[in-house]
């Protein structure tokens, strides 16, 4: 089952050449587009944003991940061409690609809920969206996911015959489980927003939630779901064709890493003025430090 993973890219490459060079370029406007969105947004957040509410600390940990990610994407092809017959090397690789994407699955994840607290539970949640809180989950889910996808790894390594039914539970903790979170509150907090208790919101701040949300919903979909789909069949189907699994695997694969690009739609919906603060980045002004959680700050007193 290992051999699933460390040798797709020279089965690809002999057999489907045209495929390989056709994703190999596509990884690559990945690779550029991802840090050079990611690397602008990072600096946004973490040096003109002044206030690191907590949807700025899991965004901030989403930004790294995605990051980590697109720097995967150029190891991929190095490796190929000078390490391939390693496989200490393709498992660190692996490892710490999936351990990205899943932290990337994780902290979208928290981000909404986190929006859900913000404009439903307003009163509730004040107690437990607070920074100390946020960075103590970031580091949870950090460990989690290492945890985890090593879980993986090693069993596909030591118990290739026996491992299926539980990766399948594993996928089952780290995307479907999320993934069940994220529809639930979007369809509760599209629903509350319809309530006249919520109405004294502003409508900016109501779209923006309802858009954000939306948009986490959708990089679900088109970049995580075929992947774990795929995963699936094979776990309940060992026994498809190895030509189709093998399309479908880095087909699948490269929309996976395709939400290092999407999630800068993201961060546009989490303080009121990213879009205007990359604006002034690229004509070289100088911004003020006025970027603030336009749906995560509370007021502290009725002067505030």
């Amino acid at each position: 089952l290992f051999s699933n993973f460390i040798h797709p890219d020279k089965e690809l490459y002999t057999e489907f050449y045209n495929l390989w060079i056709a994703l190999m370029v596509v990884n690559a406007i990945i690779f550029l587009v991802g840090v050079v969105l990611n690397s602008l947004a990072l600096y946004v957040f973490c040096f003109r944003t002044k206030t690191k509410t907590t949807s700025v600390i899991y965004t901030i940990n989403l930004i790294v991940t995605d990051l980590l990610v697109g720097f995967s994407l150029p190891v991929r092809i190095i490796m190929f061409y000078s390490a391939g017959d390693c496989l200490n090397c393709s498992l660190v690789h692996i490892f710490g690609y999936f351990v990205n994407m899943y932290c990337s699955i994780l902290f979208l994840t928290c981000i909404c809920v986190d929006r859900y607290l913000a404009i439903v539970q307003v009163e509730a949640s004040r107690k437990w969206r607070n920074p100390t809180w946020a960075k103590g989950i970031c580091v949870f889910i950090w460990i989690f996911a290492t945890v985890v996808t090593f879980s993986i790894l090693t069993m596909a390594i030591q118990f290739a015959a026996c491992c299926l039914s539980k990766i399948l539970v594993l996928m089952v903790c780290e995307y479907f489980f999320p993934l069940i979170i994220i529809i639930f509150f979007t369809t509760r907090i599209m629903c509350a927003l319809s309530k006249p208790s919520l109405m004294h919101q502003s409508r900016e701040r109501r779209m923006r939630a309802v858009q954000l949300l939306i948009t986490v919903l959708i990089i679900f979909m088109i970049c995580f779901t075929p992947f774990h789909v795929r995963q699936v069949a094979i776990s309940i189907n060992p026994d498809m064709p190895h030509d189709v699994s093998l399309l479908v695997y880095h087909v699948t694969v490269t929309l996976s890493s395709l939400n290092s690009c999407m999630d800068p739609i993201v961060y546009c919906f989490v303080t009121n003025n990213f879009q205007s603060t990359m604006k002034n980045i690229f004509r070289k002004t100088e911004p003020e430090q006025t970027s603030v959680d336009i749906l995560g700050m509370n007021k502290n007193s009725k002067g505030s």
